[in-house]
């Protein structure tokens, strides 16, 4: 029989997509004020990816992927979600967004992002919102699935989330 316990804190991750003429520091200022310091990041990169979000937010889009500290605990991430999508529609203008965040967490054997969207592959949280494993570390790497988005397979954004698990990894050590 198996005992049951808490998991490890985890590290807070967000993609944030905006657009061009959106203020980035004005909005890492908001995001800070709610998450604390951003620790690492990537990007803003063009987002080329995919065209899912051309009807409502444009072109030439950019993204840029966000990790915050302190640890946090992983029962948090419905309500990270929530306020992530509140922080969206505040910046609506229009009717369009302004700026698309996705929140996750990065675990020491994994990449989560939230949605409110259900499918095959995410688990039910909380309050409407879903979990997706989006990537899995295993034997030194990151690893993706079928479902796992296109900018997620990309290598120079692997090595970002490989330095922030590096990191993540270092404060867990110290916590235990």
């Amino acid at each position: 029989m198996g005992i049951a316990r808490q998991p490890l804190k985890v590290k807070m991750f967000l993609a944030v997509l905006f657009r061009p003429e959106a203020n980035y520091a004005e909005l890492l200022k908001n995001l800070e004020a709610k998450f604390g310091s951003m620790e690492c990041s990537y990007g803003p990169v063009p987002f080329s990816f995919s065209d899912y979000y051309t009807d409502e937010m444009g072109t030439d889009l950019l993204k840029w992927y966000l990790t915050f500290g302190p640890l946090m605990d992983r029962e948090r991430l419905p309500d990270v979600k929530i306020f992530t999508n509140e922080f969206e529609r505040e910046r609506c203008i229009n009717g369009q967004r302004m700026v698309n965040v996705d929140p996750g967490y990065i675990a020491r054997d994994k990449l989560v992002l939230a949605s409110t969207k259900d499918f095959y592959h995410r688990l039910y949280l909380a309050d409407g919102i879903y979990g997706e494993v989006t990537l899995h570390f295993r034997k030194g790497v990151f690893r993706f699935f079928s479902w796992t988005y296109p900018d997620y397979k990309e290598p120079s954004f692997l090595e970002f989330l490989t330095k922030a698990r590096a990191k993540y990894m270092h404060e867990i050590r110290e916590t235990e």
